[in-house]
């Protein structure tokens, strides 16, 4: 039994030591969500940053609220890519360790 605990505590150690390294990749990684055709592109850091935003140009002289609203769906559209990236990457982590069904390990 004590074998079994042992090896199991090992894993987890394992699996939390590369659950860090994971998060300190994706922490600078940076993630590109898009509006309207990429006429809006907003760049986060797997923290959520935003880095730039970039506007074409044509967009500027029209509806501000149009505007507004693609500058939202583009933020919106990068942390969604954060998020799946940081759950892929973070099940990868967590694969060989045996946890009961539907236990998450924080992240």
């Amino acid at each position: 039994m004590k074998g079994g605990l042992g090896n199991l505590m090992k894993q987890a150690q394992l699996v939390q030591e590369n659950m860090k390294k994971l998060q300190e990749q994706l922490a600078v990684t940076e993630f590109e969500g898009q509006a309207g055709s990429g006429k809006v592109r907003i760049i986060l850091t797997g923290r959520h940053e935003a880095k730039r935003v970039t506007i074409d140009p044509g967009l500027l002289a029209g509806d501000r609220e149009m505007l507004e609203d693609l500058i939202t769906v583009a933020i919106n559209d990068a942390a969604r890519r954060v998020e799946a990236m940081t759950q892929e990457k973070m099940a990868g982590a967590t694969a060989g360790l045996p946890l009961p069904p539907g236990m998450k390990l924080p992240f």
